[in-house]
């Protein structure tokens, strides 16, 4: 199949898996199964955050003028903040990492059972979450390597926010100018990353227990191969998730506005109720408020299932399905050739 053939498939193998037979429970699992592995846990992820002055500096704040100022404190604390954040950050994205390979497991077998594929990859599993840790350490790296050139501009734009209470425009704009096309190279390079690895290494991996070079060789030869179908593929996997969460966005505005605006309205009758009270009265206010943003929540967290879950699975579905296409161990797991009949024994007339 094309790029473009894919897609209906795609979708009626999602209807199929999430729907026949539908099981409120069953659903629930697996969209969040699916949610966590698309929506929320992705492969590849690299974000950079700039941290400075606001936008006034109180008279009585500490003024830093270089780098030496920094009290040693602040900087062990935000070295040990950093490495408690890695930490947490790479604990949670291994589990995410096993759950995407349970979750692969699930959609081409068509089982829906989460704990046979979490025990049997998990192996590949550790392998493929240690090459994320190296890929992603590789692009920091080179982000870091990108930004050096620009490290003196920006602390001087710091510098000047602290001594006057607002940025240089000026120097600002020609710090940001030439960094958008660099910025953007970036944020290619990193989808491309995240295609390669999550939808087209990851089933080598899975299936063949190959490594991380045996895995990119088999994928390099196929794209070598059909480039422009591989290109069409990573436009439309990009594509066509952010049409559809558009689309769900505009048809579910208005009704998600009146409920936004039903427990808003009832949040502040309750706070307007409780505001004088006292005592246990008071406390009781406070529960009814706390009670209902807890089903307000829970109610936001069900509809991002509901919607999100399908969603994701049909993005899962659309890349085994191109991808099983052009490899034929995936291929033959989606689609099982029938086994020819046997013999019919000698002196047996055949009917």
């Amino acid at each position: 199949m094309s790029a473009a053939d894919a897609i209906s498939p795609a979708v009626l193998r999602t209807r199929d898996f999430l729907f026949r037979p539908f099981s409120w429970g069953t659903f629930l699992k697996l969209g969040l199964v699916a949610l966590i592995t698309e929506g929320q846990g992705s492969n590849f992820r690299s974000s950079t955050s700039s941290h400075g002055g606001g936008g006034s500096s109180s008279a009585h704040g500490p003024m830093i003028h270089s780098l030496s100022e920094i009290p040693p404190l602040w900087i062990a604390e935000g070295v040990a903040a950093i490495l408690l954040a890695f930490v947490i950050a790479a604990a949670i994205f291994y589990l995410v990492t096993r759950l995407r390979f349970a979750f692969f497991h699930c959609l081409v077998h068509n089982t829906k059972l989460i704990r046979p594929g979490w025990e049997l990859y998990k192996e590949q599993s550790s392998r493929f979450f240690w090459l994320n840790i190296a890929v992603a350490f590789c692009f920091l790296l080179l982000v870091g390597l990108i930004a050096i050139p620009f490290a003196a501009g920006f602390w001087r734009v710091f510098h000047d926010m602290q001594a006057s209470g607002h940025p240089n425009i000026g120097l600002v704009i020609g710090l940001v100018l030439p960094l958008l096309p660099i910025i953007f190279l970036l944020i290619v390079t990193a989808i491309a990353l995240d295609i390669i690895m999550r939808d087209w290494m990851l089933p080598h991996m899975a299936l063949e227990n190959a490594s991380a070079g045996e895995a990119w060789n088999s994928v390099w030869a196929r794209i070598k191969a059909e480039k422009g179908q591989f290109f069409a593929y990573a436009l439309l996997r990009l594509i066509l998730p952010i049409i559809a969460s558009i689309a769900i966005f505009m048809i579910l505005l208005i009704p998600g506005l009146v409920l936004a605006g039903a427990v808003a309205g009832v949040e502040f009758g309750l706070h307007s109720a409780f505001a004088n009270s006292t005592g246990s009265a008071s406390v009781a206010g406070i529960m009814l408020q706390v009670f209902f943003g807890v089903v307000a929540f829970g109610f936001a967290v069900l509809a991002s299932i509901c919607l999100g879950g399908p969603l994701s699975t049909a993005v899962r579905e659309y890349a085994i399905l191109f991808y099983g296409g052009r490899y034929p161990v995936l291929g033959d797991l989606l689609y099982p050739q029938p086994l020819p009949p046997s013999p019919m024994p000698a002196g047996i007339p055949a009917l």
